[in-house]
């Protein structure tokens, strides 16, 4: 089961508001920058939030405001709009008799909000969730029940969504709708319940049912009723869970790694989803020349992109390190500088931005961390949509990386005249494929870890390619050293001739990502001259590539795509890979040795 973004709990139970902070700190794992809840109190909601941790929280509270048999809660991961109290959960309508929590991202929350406002309707934040309530207003005004304008509302809303919804109006029940963001509901002899995460459900109830995508839920005390989104009834079926506390904080998962990993469709999808004005206000920002940088990871991101850029739009980037780039740049003023860093804090990057915009350049940013030191020091930025991420190996954010830099590219051709309309309705419909082409990859994990075990026992590795692969090769060889201590350098394959080549005897494993773009021709070549030295040859390829297949010892196909997508789908195998070559080994992947999850130390 996948787990993505904020944390919801909600609950019909005696003394709802500590059922709903015990359930929320059971969420704590997940990461927040917020806090809050809504109550039913006689024909009003009360709603208490605030900017920070539970902790904190609950000294804001007195014995009046614990008190209630109805209520919701959510843990904010700000996406749309800072983090602050304005923008925490719950929202509420005009009236003040409705609240929601919502998990997910709205595609098209600026439009319906421009016709609330025509409507009179007046917003108190800046995020996408403070439409749900007043749409629902609406519905309740035109003389429809609660889960029926909640329907409506589904109807209404693009994007992914899981809400809890209560109302005043309605004080003795709460309404759940899911599309695309998961929600678990729970009965018991304690009540009735919801959350985002089994983990939050189980001091209450074991006895739990995962909602499908498009169905409405209505929770009382006297049990569930589900209905499709056009309100046909379903049958609830509860299963019984018995994880143990650890197990049910990784969704049932071994690893938060490989739980990130299967989260990646979902992240990656919702990053799609981000409103187009905040692409187009980045690229009108970017100039010839523009410098791109990051750390680790991030800088592979950085490095796909300037490859991309240069092959489909012909135009000049560089990607710099971090860390090197006080010293690798001069020249600045006036200039186009994109960081990228999924944490938004790293030292290395943020030293480079501070010199950078010292030096008159402007800033664009894309990050995973809204309200991070990176967003504040830049012109414009871009947040991904991956949710917080807690292994220390970076997946999901990579690949979500990857996609809004491929976005913000094809953008900017079409801005530029460099694509035509239809070449850029093109490339958009292929993106918005890639959610269900990685699903694909994933299902391919058996296949992975039979490769894993076989070559797991090996001491060394080289993960070569060209193009804008290169950038997939380094991040295949990072993956690889930093969770198996595997030693593993990736490079431009036809660099093999300059010296590592030397390295090569029987045995030795090369990695090739060898999709069918504009560099395969030439990297056949490179595979040849290690097999000709008795390397065993492991292949990412393009499915059905019969010379690649017969040149190779094993092999991974990705489905054909647009040669800009490649490092996306190649990425995935080369994940599963390093992960399941470190269990086999006896190695936790969540805890590599020397290494945290984001370096903000110089």
């Amino acid at each position: 089961m996948v787990r993505h973004l904020c944390g919801i709990f909600g609950c019909l139970c005696d003394g709802a508001p500590r059922a709903i902070i015990e359930g929320l700190k059971r969420l704590e794992y997940r990461g927040y920058d917020s806090v809050g809840y809504a109550v039913v109190r006689g024909k009003r909601v009360e709603v208490r939030k605030e900017k920070g941790r539970i902790a904190d929280f609950i000294t804001s509270l007195d014995d009046s405001s614990l008190s209630g048999e109805i209520g919701i809660g959510h843990t904010r991961w700000a996406t749309h709009g800072a983090p602050c109290k304005e923008n925490a959960h719950p929202h509420t309508d005009c009236t003040g008799t409705i609240a929601v929590v919502h998990n997910g991202v709205l595609e098209n929350f600026m439009q319906l909000r421009e016709e609330l406002i025509a409507k009179g309707h007046k917003f108190s934040s800046n995020t996408d969730t403070e439409i749900i309530p007043h749409l629902i207003e609406e519905g309740l005004k035109s003389g429809l029940g609660l889960r029926e304008a909640v329907t409506e509302t589904l109807d209404k809303v693009k994007g992914s969504m899981a809400i809890a919804v209560l109302s005043s109006r309605e004080p003795d029940r709460i309404v759940c709708a899911r599309r695309d963001s998961p929600l678990v509901l729970g009965v018991g002899s304690k009540g009735a319940f919801c959350a985002s995460d089994v983990m939050a459900l189980l001091p209450f109830t074991k006895d739990v049912l995962i909602m499908e995508d498009e169905t409405v839920a209505v929770l009382t005390r006297r049990g569930v009723k589900v209905t499709d989104a056009k309100g046909k009834a379903i049958k609830p079926i509860f299963t019984r869970v018995d994880w143990d506390e650890g197990m049910a904080e990784k969704g049932g998962y071994i690893h938060f790694m490989i739980k990130e990993i299967f989260e990646q469709p979902m992240a990656v999808r919702d990053t799609l989803r981000i409103p187009q004005s905040f692409i187009d206000r980045c690229a009108s920002l970017i100039d010839d020349g523009f410098l791109l940088t990051g750390s680790g990871t991030s800088y592979h991101a950085c490095l796909s992109a300037s490859y991309d850029l240069s092959m489909r739009l012909g135009i000049d980037s560089r990607a710099v390190i971090s860390s090197e780039f006080v010293d690798a740049v001069s020249d600045l003023d006036g200039k186009t500088v994109l960081a990228v860093s999924q944490s938004g804090e790293t030292a290395d990057t943020l030293n480079a931005i501070r010199y950078a915009k010292s030096k008159g350049a402007k800033i664009l940013l894309i990050t995973n961390t809204l309200g991070s030191s990176l967003t504040r020091l830049s012109n414009a930025y871009i947040c991904t949509q991956s949710g917080p991420e807690i292994g220390v190996a970076a997946t999901k954010t990579f690949l979500t990386q990857l996609t809004a830099l491929n976005m913000l590219t094809s953008r900017l051709g079409l801005k530029r005249g460099l694509l035509s309309e239809s070449a850029y309705e093109s490339e958009r419909s292929f993106l918005e494929k890639i959610p269900k082409l990685i699903t694909r990859q994933l299902a391919e994990e058996e296949k992975v870890k039979t490769l894993a075990m076989r070559y797991s026992g090996r001491r060394d590795a080289f993960f070569l390619a060209r193009g804008s692969n290169v950038a997939t090769a380094l991040e295949g060889a990072l993956k690889l050293k930093e969770i198996s201590y595997i030693h593993a350098e990736g490079y431009a394959a036809g660099e093999s001739k300059h010296g590592p080549i030397s390295l090569v005897e029987p045995g030795f494993l090369c990695v090739f990502i060898a999709p069918m773009d504009r560099t395969r021709g030439r990297l056949i070549g490179n595979v040849m001259e290690m097999k000709a030295r008795g390397a065993y040859i492991l292949s990412i390829i393009t499915r059905g590539d019969r010379e690649m297949m017969e040149m190779s010892d094993d092999y991974v196909e990705v489905p054909e795509v647009p040669e800009s997508l490649y490092p996306i789908l190649c990425t995935v195998p080369l994940q599963l890979f390093a992960y399941h070559v470190a269990t086999i080994r006896g190695l936790d992947p969540d805890k590599p040795r020397n290494l945290a999850k984001s370096v903000t130390v110089l």
